[in-house]
C-alpha cells in the first residue's frame, strides 16, 4: 500500500505543470488565500505566511504564483506536492524528517522581500538529496521532482535563502549544551524498524565514506540484508598487521537492547571521528571494525510488532514491552535459535582433546552437520567468520547482566552447570573482565540490582558453568578459526522501553570503546620465507597453550595473550620451525611485534597427515552443496519425470569410492 501510494504521488507531481484557470472571488476569500481574482500582468506582491504543513518557517511571508506556478494558497494545499509533504514523514518512517517538509515548503512558499520572491539554496538541497537518498530507495521511491536542485533552487550567490538554517541553530545548541559526560555526537535515541536502521547505516558510511562502508553477508529467511558496517582507514580491505573485530547483535530478534546499541556506536565513531576525537581515530586508524547490528532481522520483525500491539490502547491486557520479553522473536523465522544452530565441535573437540597430535584449531565443519537444517543466516555468518581473519568478537544479548566466555558447552554433556575452561581461559576471562569493568554496573557488588547473581565473579562467568548448550556462536568462533569471542549479556529486559535507551548508551559505551581497544594487546607479527613473501596458512603455537593461531593471506597475524614470558613457536608445511622467547610487560599498552623468518625443507611423509585432520579438510565449506537450488526436473519421452542425481554423487564419483548400498537403495 505505500509503494503504491508513492507511485501516485509520483505519477500526480509529475502531471501538475498546468496552470489554473483565473476565477472570481470574494474579497474574504482571496485574502484568505482560497482564490485569486489576479490576473496576467499582475504585479506579485509579499503576502502572508499562511500554509499549513509550512507556518513553522523561519520567515512570516511568501509570495504568489510561487515557483511551481500555483498562483494562490487554495492551489498550492491542492496540489500534489502539498500531499506528499504531507505524508512523507510516514513514508520515509522519521527519515530526513523535517528536513525534506522544509525544502519541500521553501519550494512551495519562497520567501519574499520587497515584493521579490527568494529563492532556496541549491547547495542545501544538494546536500539534502545525497543524505536522504537512501531513505528514498528503502521504499523505491525517486527524488520527488519538484525538489530538482537545478531547477528551482539558487545559488549563494544569487542571494539565495537556506530552509534549513533555523533547524541547523537548534541543533549546534543542543549539541553546546550537553554536559560533558554526555555525547557530543547527536543520536537520537529511539527504536529503529529494520528499513531505518539499513538506511541509518549507509547514510553513516556516506558521511564517513573515507572510513566506512557498508555490506552484505547474505540475507534472512524471509529476504532481508544482513548488513554489516566497516571502519578502517581503508574501507574494504584488509592491511597487514591491521587487527580485525566484529560486534555481532540480535542474534535473538527479541533481544534488542544491542542492536540499538551497535546503530548507535556505528554513528558515534562517525561522528566523532569527523568532530576529531583523537581517541576515535585512534582507533579506526589501527582497528578495521564489523558491526552487524542484526543477526535476526526478521524475528526482531515479529518482537517489535509484538510491542507495538501490546501498547494499543484498546486492547485491555497491556504490559508494553514487558509482554514479549522471553518467547515472541527469539528465533528466526523458520523456528531455529541461531545460537544452537552453528556445527558443535565442542563435542569433537572433547573427544580428541587428549591426542597429542590433534588440531584443536581450525577443527573441520564435521560432513553430518550439514544433514541438518542449517539457517540462512547461520550459513551467511560462518562464511563471513571463515572469510576475514577476525582476532576477536563480541555477540550481544539480553535477559541477565553478565559477560560469559567458552566454553558453553560442557566437558560432559550430562552436567548443565560445570566449569568448562578452553585453553585459553586466562585471556578470555581478562577480555571479559575489560567489557564488565568498564561497564557502570556490570562489576559492581550491588546485589539489588540486575545480574546480581553473578558479584561474587564481578559479573563475569564460564559459559558451561552458567548453563549448557551445543551449537553456540561463540565455541564455533574458538575452535574453527583464530577468533575469540564473548558473549554480552546487556540486561534483565530483553525489549527496554525507548526511555531507557540513552542511559543504557551511557553504560555501555565505554565498555564497547574499551573492548575494541583491547584487540591491540599480546603480540603480533608477520611469518615469511627468505624471499620476503609472506607465507598463508603457517601455524603460531604458544607454549602451554593448546590452541594455535594460522596466520592470514599475506602472512601476518594476531596472537592475544596477557602479560607475562611466552615461548613462541612457527611452523608451516615445507618450512623449518622457529621458537623465540618473549617478555610482554603489564604496562604495554600495545601488541608487541614478533616477526618469524622460515626457510624451505623437504617434506617428509608423515602419518598424522592420514590420521588426522589437515588444514586442508578445514578449508572444505558446504562440501555436499546443500544451499545450491536446484533447477525444474526434467520429462524424459512418454512424461516419465527423471530424477536430478542426488547431492551425494559427485562426491562420490570425484573421490572414486563407491557409495554404500543403503545409500544407493535411497535413489
Amino acid at each position: 500500500m505505500r509503494l503504491g501510494l508513492s507511485v501516485l504521488l509520483l505519477s500526480l507531481t509529475r502531471s501538475c505543470w498546468c496552470v489554473p484557470q483565473q476565477q472570481t472571488c470574494h474579497p474574504g476569500d482571496e485574502f484568505l488565500g482560497r482564490c485569486s481574482n489576479s490576473v496576467a500582468g499582475d504585479k506579485p506582491t509579499c503576502t502572508e505566511l499562511n500554509l499549513g504543513y509550512c507556518n513553522d518557517m523561519e520567515y512570516s511571508s511568501t509570495i504568489f504564483p510561487n515557483i511551481l506556478g500555483h498562483q494562490s494558497r487554495l492551489d498550492a494545499e491542492s496540489g500534489a506536492e502539498y500531499l506528499l509533504l504531507s505524508v512523507i514523514h510516514g513514508l520515509l518512517k522519521g527519515e530526513c524528517s523535517p528536513e525534506i517538509r522544509l525544502l519541500g515548503c521553501s519550494v512551495l512558499a519562497s520567501p519574499c522581500k520587497d515584493g521579490k520572491m527568494i529563492k532556496p539554496c541549491r547547495s542545501t538541497c544538494d546536500a539534502l538529496r545525497k543524505d536522504c537518498a537512501h531513505a528514498f530507495e528503502s521504499i523505491d521511491m525517486a527524488w520527488p521532482y519538484f525538489l530538482d536542485c537545478d531547477r528551482f533552487f539558487a545559488s549563494d550567490q544569487e542571494g539565495c535563502v537556506d530552509p534549513l538554517a533555523g533547524l541547523k541553530a537548534r541543533q549546534e545548541l543542543e549539541m553546546s549544551s550537553h554536559s560533558h559526560d554526555e555525547p557530543s555526537t547527536i543520536i537520537q535515541f529511539i527504536y529503529t524498524s529494520n528499513t531505518q536502521m539499513y538506511s541509518l547505516l549507509k547514510r553513516t558510511a556516506a558521511k564517513c565514506s573515507q572510513i566506512s562502508h557498508v555490506y552484505s553477508i547474505g540475507r534472512s529467511t524471509e529476504g532481508r540484508d544482513l548488513l554489516v558496517i566497516e571502519f578502517s582507514k581503508n574501507p574494504g580491505q584488509h592491511e597487514l598487521l591491521e587487527p580485525e573485530i566484529k560486534l555481532v547483535a540480535n542474534m535473538h530478534g527479541n533481544e534488542v537492547l544491542g542492536r540499538q546499541l551497535l546503530v548507535y556506536m556505528a554513528q558515534y565513531l562517525c561522528s566523532e571521528y569527523l568532530l576529531g576525537n583523537q581517541r576515535i581515530q585512534t582507533i579506526i586508524n589501527t582497528t578495521r571494525i564489523h558491526i552487524l547490528a542484526s543477526m535476526n532481522p526478521d524475528g526482531y520483525e515479529l518482537a517489535a510488532s509484538e510491542v507495538e500491539d501490546n501498547n494499543d490502547p484498546e486492547l485491555s491486557n497491556q504490559e508494553g514491552h514487558l509482554l514479549n520479553g522471553w518467547t515472541n522473536g527469539r528465533t528466526n523465522a523458520q523456528n531455529l535459535d541461531l545460537n544452537r544452530n552453528f556445527p558443535d565441535l565442542t563435542s569433537i573437540f572433547y573427544r580428541n582433546r587428549r591426542s597429542r597430535h590433534y588440531r584443536i584449531d581450525h577443527i573441520p565443519i564435521p560432513d553430518a552437520y550439514w544433514f541438518g537444517k542449517v539457517a540462512p543466516e547461520t550459513y551467511a555468518v560462518m562464511k563471513w567468520i571463515r572469510s576475514l581473519p577476525f582476532v576477536q568478537s563480541a555477540s550481544l544479548h539480553g535477559g541477565d547482566m553478565v559477560i560469559s566466555y567458552p566454553f558453553d558447552f560442557s566437558r560432559h554433556p550430562q552436567e548443565e552447570r560445570m566449569f568448562s575452561p578452553t585453553p585459553d581461559e586466562q585471556v578470555l576471562k581478562q577480555l571479559a573482565r575489560t567489557y564488565a569493568d568498564a561497564h557502570e554496573t556490570m562489576s559492581n557488588n550491588d546485589t539489588e540490582r540486575c545480574g546480581a547473581n553473578f558479584y561474587r565473579t564481578r559479573g563475569i562467568i564460564n559459559g558451561a558453568l552458567w548453563y549448557s548448550f551445543a551449537g553456540g556462536m561463540s565455541d564455533f568462533n574458538y575452535l574453527h578459526t583464530n577468533c575469540l569471542e564473548i558473549t554480552v549479556e546487556l540486561g534483565c529486559d530483553k525489549f527496554p522501553s525507548e526511555a531507557e535507551l540513552y542511559p543504557e548508551w551511557k553504560r555501555n559505551k565505554e565498555a564497547l570503546l574499551s573492548f575494541m581497544e583491547s584487540v591491540h594487546r599480546g603480540i603480533k607479527g608477520v611469518v615469511t620465507d627468505l624471499d620476503g613473501n609472506g607465507i598463508k596458512g603457517a601455524t603460531i603455537s604458544v607454549r602451554g597453550i593448546k590452541k594455535d593461531v594460522t596466520t592470514a593471506e599475506d602472512g601476518d597475524y594476531w596472537r592475544l595473550l596477557n602479560p607475562g614470558t611466552h615461548i613462541l613457536t612457527a611452523t608451516a608445511k615445507g618450512y623449518s620451525r622457529v621458537s623465540k622467547r618473549v617478555y610482554l610487560p603489564h604496562n604495554l599498552n600495545k601488541a608487541g611485534r614478533v616477526d618469524f623468518l622460515l626457510e624451505k625443507v623437504p617434506i617428509e611423509p608423515n602419518i598424522d597427515d592420514h590420521l588426522f585432520p589437515t588444514v586442508d579438510t578445514w578449508e572444505r565449506f558446504d562440501p555436499y552443496n546443500q544451499f545450491e537450488r536446484f533447477g525444474e526436473p526434467d520429462v524424459r519421452e512418454g512424461g516419465i519425470e527423471r530424477q536430478e542425481k542426488p547431492w551425494w554423487w559427485n562426491y562420490f564419483s570425484q573421490s572414486g569410492i563407491s557409495p554404500p548400498n543403503w545409500l544407493l537403495r535411497s535413489v
